[in-house]
């Protein structure tokens, strides 16, 4: 089967060549199960994993296409932390406060954040995506704009599969190949779930314990503290210089250095007196919302590098340990 596949391979990229053409799909499909089988993969699981996939016009219309309508932060909040996802969050978090406690425990991460991302996600585990991840993958791969981002997704989707941690038919996500409850792209599931009730799966489709701890493991391992929050909303005095503001590591500051420049609570009052380091963010410019942010939150970037989404799982984890 591998010589066959190789001997095709040869064939389509000469009459490729000769055209000087971008590769039909059907060829580019060749060539990516080819590299499957040189990395070990029988020739068997090869055929079963990409039986059927199709070029999916709806996946790269989607991927294009991604909204440009610039919302403000007032806006994405009411969005992305109304109020019945709140009362959702704090209800689901006094349903499983046991595993919560559990996980908390062992990973060093408030149960309020794995919580917050959980929600912010996939909406508590109900809209995780119906595509599937292969598809999207090989698409997006041929597709060519991030053609190596999506190759390197697409061979850890396979290892995913060959490890057994869920069945091909089963193996489904957003149209960008994020899977899960936790969103995880498949790179992301690789480093960091967790079989957390020792199954022999990383379930992160339908078992919660393996969902929690997969988030609180992501987070642990890139920084999180348990010893502090993530930040707050702050306010400005007079006519503050903002070129100060932003997360790169040299705009990070103590507290006590942000309160000599200006830096005060939303309320007006002096910022606590404890040594942290923080850097401001005002995404919105400075007649936006105004935050001091903590290595929390710089953790919370890797999840997604977007303040807005930074902002958003932070408010309702503020929300949820408020209980409204």
């Amino acid at each position: 089967m591998k010589c066959t596949y190789h001997l095709l391979l040869i064939f389509l990229l000469i009459v490729s060549q000769t055209l000087n053409a971008k590769p039909s799909f059907e060829e580019y499909l060749v060539d990516l199960k080819l590299q499957a089988i040189e990395q070990g993969y029988t020739s068997e699981f090869v055929d079963r994993v990409f039986k059927g996939v199709s070029y999916r016009k709806k996946t790269v219309t989607a991927d294009k296409n991604q909204p440009e309508t610039k919302l403000t932060l007032d806006k994405y909040l009411a969005t992305r932390v109304p109020d019945w996802k709140v009362k959702k969050a704090v209800d689901l978090m006094a349903q499983h406060k046991v595993l919560l406690d559990q996980i908390e425990q062992q990973f060093g991460v408030q149960k309020r954040f794995i919580v917050a991302l959980w929600g912010n996600e996939s909406n508590f585990g109900n809209i995780m995506g119906k595509h599937s991840i292969i598809n999207s993958l090989v698409t997006l791969a041929y597709e060519g704009r991030r053609e190596a981002l999506f190759k390197k997704q697409l061979f850890a989707a396979l290892k995913i599969l060959d490890q057994g941690h869920v069945k091909l038919e089963n193996f489904v996500g957003s149209w960008a190949g994020a899977m899960g409850q936790s969103q995880f792209m498949p790179t992301s599931f690789l480093d960091y779930a967790i079989d957390f009730d020792n199954d022999g799966r990383k379930d992160i489709w339908n078992n919660t314990a393996d969902v929690f701890a997969s988030i609180a493991n992501f987070l642990k391992t890139e920084g999180w503290s348990s010893d502090i929050t993530w930040g707050r909303q702050v306010s400005v005095l007079g006519d503050f210089d903002f070129s100060v503001a932003g997360l790169k590591s040299s705009n990070k500051r103590l507290l006590s250095d942000w309160q000599n420049i200006g830096v005060r609570r939303y309320n007006g009052d002096d910022l606590p007196k404890v040594d942290v380091f923080a850097s401001l963010i005002n995404p919105d410019g400075k007649d936006g919302r105004i935050y001091l942010v903590y290595e929390n939150f710089h953790t919370l970037m890797k999840w997604n590098r977007s303040s807005y989404f930074g902002v958003s799982v932070s408010y309702l984890s503020d929300r949820i340990k408020k209980g409204s």
